[in-house]
């Protein structure tokens, strides 16, 4: 038998190995080593993010597509090098994202990487209405929900499905759940201006939808803003990344993994890029109807599933590799965290900007779309409110977005005609 002093030593060292003393050293030492910035030099960062993925080889048909687009005016074609250009850009989107996350955190690292990601977007939509492209507008923007919702979720949880197919992965439930709820809110506010059009149910007919949409948009913009001082300032613990056991973990820095690039230069590769991609995105909207006719698919099919999986495209592969590495907290902060954010700021800032430029954005998507995203909304939901996922949800959601693209292409925009 132990004596009571040998028990008493015993004791205090269990109790030391989970003192609040233990665990602030043990977040000092991850924290120390997570700022060790790398020391690269400009020569040496370039070859890392341009010369270190093979995929960089497709960058060519970057250029490619504006000189077909200068010579020849072909916009089947304009198109197809725009999309083949723009992958490796949005890989390396990715990369820079999870370089930068390893100083920020999970929670600002996949903020960070649906601000970046959702900037192709905001740009493409701003070029549109100067133009009074307003129902393309509403359909890249709803189709960016889709698929970040559908298939760049539905991609992350079966590939992570797949690759760690031995476990349920786990995610923070919690957080989830609060983006649910902010997407069940921008449901609202579409659904409304539909309804109130669709039933002829007007005070003002043709002003009072108009008003309606300002005035929910300007309330999403502050619900969005509050959301942000929620995630980030006061109740910054909800959102920490869970362990097997659904306890929050240490914030996802991987023992194995250190940085290759540091803060600055992410910072600074994530603008480039971004620019980059938002440029090259650019040509691919103006080639849209030219590639409508090449390919004989509807203007609507092209804006909302095609286009947005080229903008999404760093989303995808962004979300996908985090899920890989069993960083599935992230993943969702891409995925769900982009949906958020194209509903809740990106879209009703598009009608502020519209109201801007006098141009008649609003928040009427018809009453098909507007019921697309409802489903898709409630089937996202509900696979989230367990807190963990498999390859099989990951499969049910990219079968979900086949039918949503299905959809899309039996259907015939009403619209069109009258915008």
């Amino acid at each position: 038998m132990s004596t009571l002093d040998d028990r008493s030593g015993i004791e205090f060292e269990d109790e030391s190995l989970v003192s609040p003393a233990a665990v602030s050293l043990k977040a000092h030492d991850l924290d120390s080593r997570a700022m060790e910035q790398p020391r690269n030099g400009l020569l040496g960062s370039i070859s890392i993010v341009i010369f270190q993925s093979k995929l960089n080889v497709l960058l060519i048909f970057g250029p490619i597509a504006l000189l077909v687009h200068d010579l020849t005016q072909h916009n089947g074609w304009v198109f197809f090098f725009s999309l083949l250009g723009i992958i490796p850009l949005a890989e390396r989107l990715g990369y820079a994202t999870e370089q930068l996350a390893f100083f920020t955190g999970p929670t600002v690292g996949g903020l960070l990487n649906a601000t970046f990601g959702n900037a192709t977007e905001m740009i493409i939509s701003i070029y549109a209405l100067k133009h009074g492209m307003v129902r393309v507008v509403q359909q890249s923007l709803l189709g960016s929900i889709l698929s970040n919702m559908l298939l760049v979720l539905g991609g992350a949880f079966f590939c992570g499905g797949i690759v760690h197919y031995k476990k349920d992965q786990v995610f923070n439930k919690s957080a989830a759940m609060v983006n649910s709820g902010l997407l069940l809110m921008a449901v609202m506010g579409l659904l409304f201006p539909a309804v109130l059009h669709s039933t002829h149910t007007e005070l003002h007919f043709g002003e009072s939808e108009m008003a309606l949409s300002r005035i929910s948009s300007c309330i999403m913009l502050v619900a969005y803003a509050c959301n942000l001082v929620f995630q980030l300032k006061s109740h910054k613990n909800l959102y920490a990344p869970v362990d097997e056991g659904g306890s929050p973990s240490e914030g996802g820095i991987d023992d194995d993994e250190v940085p290759e690039i540091s803060t600055v230069e992410a910072l600074i590769w994530l603008s480039i890029l971004t620019v980059w991609v938002s440029f090259l995105s650019g040509y691919l909207v103006d080639a849209i109807e030219g590639a409508s006719e090449s390919l004989e698919m509807p203007i609507a099919f092209i804006s909302v599933i095609l286009l947005p999986i080229v903008g999404n495209a760093a989303e995808h592969t962004s979300a996908i590799m985090f899920a890989m590495k069993d960083k599935l907290d992230i993943s969702l902060g891409v995925a769900i965290g982009s949906s958020t954010q194209i509903s809740m700021f990106v879209i009703p800032f598009c009608v502020v900007i519209g109201w801007c430029m006098g141009q008649p954005m609003d928040l009427n998507f018809q009453i098909f779309e507007t019921a697309t995203l409802f489903m898709t909304v409630l089937v996202v939901a509900f696979m989230l409110q367990e807190g963990t996922s498999n390859y099989f949800k990951g499969l049910m959601l990219l079968l979900c977005y086949f039918i949503v693209s299905a959809s899309f292409f039996f259907h015939v925009d009403p619209a069109l005609g009258s915008r």
